[in-house]
């Protein structure tokens, strides 16, 4: 009787020891994906903020061009309105 309990312990222990080490494993298999998608959602973060700063250096370089654009298109405006090239006047008056 001892002999037999004796293996059914011993049984149920090894069997108890296999679940465990399943449960284990599971959890290690858990563990190494959460820690890879945290390590993913930290790059995509990383990888937002830099090109977030990008637009807005993109954003600040646009408005200091439009700026530097209308001060040349002023700039042309005003020469072409002093250069008698441009000016416009009425030949056939002038031939008569």
């Amino acid at each position: 009787s001892r002999k037999r309990s004796s293996k059914a312990e011993r049984a149920h222990s090894t069997m108890m020891n296999a679940d465990m080490d399943a449960v284990e494993a599971e959890n290690q298999v858990e563990l190494e994906e959460k820690t890879r998608l945290i390590n993913q959602v930290l790059e995509l973060q990383h990888t937002l903020e830099d090109l977030s700063a990008r637009v807005d250096a993109v954003k600040e370089e646009n408005l200091k061009l439009k700026s530097e654009n209308q001060v040349l298109g002023q700039y042309i405006e005003n020469l072409m309105s002093a250069s008698s090239v441009f000016q416009t006047t009425d030949t056939k008056s002038k031939r008569k």
